[in-house]
């Protein structure tokens, strides 16, 4: 079994474990792309497994038929993408520990408990 997103204008609207035949019968086949539940960040962590579209896809991530890769959506107007990736970084990189990202003044701040 393998996993497979369906994409419609570019987005993610869901995952399905599936067999390649199953999903080659469907009206819709061309709208579904395999994703690896191993991969992240362009690394599969199965030992010698390979990395397949930079990231496991989920809802809402958008896929890039260019780069051949699934990216999660971006979480605030200011980080930019990795390319080697395919996911999201802060201007300014995150301390070690419990840290939150404040957008209006660009920086992290400890996690009040």
């Amino acid at each position: 079994m393998s996993h497979f997103a369906k994409v419609t204008n570019g987005i993610v609207e869901r995952v399905i474990v599936a067999e390649q035949d199953f999903v080659d019968q469907l009206p819709d086949s061309a709208y579904w792309i395999q994703t690896s539940y191993n991969t992240h960040g362009g690394v599969n962590y199965r030992e010698g497994g390979t990395p397949l579209r930079k990231n496991f896809a989920a809802a809402g991530f958008s896929y890039d038929s260019v780069r051949d890769a699934f990216i999660p959506p971006k979480p605030f107007p200011s980080w930019v993408l990795d390319e080697a990736t395919c996911l999201w970084e802060a201007p300014v990189a995150k301390p070690d520990g419990g840290y939150d990202w404040d957008e209006a003044n660009l920086e992290w701040i400890p996690i009040q408990i």
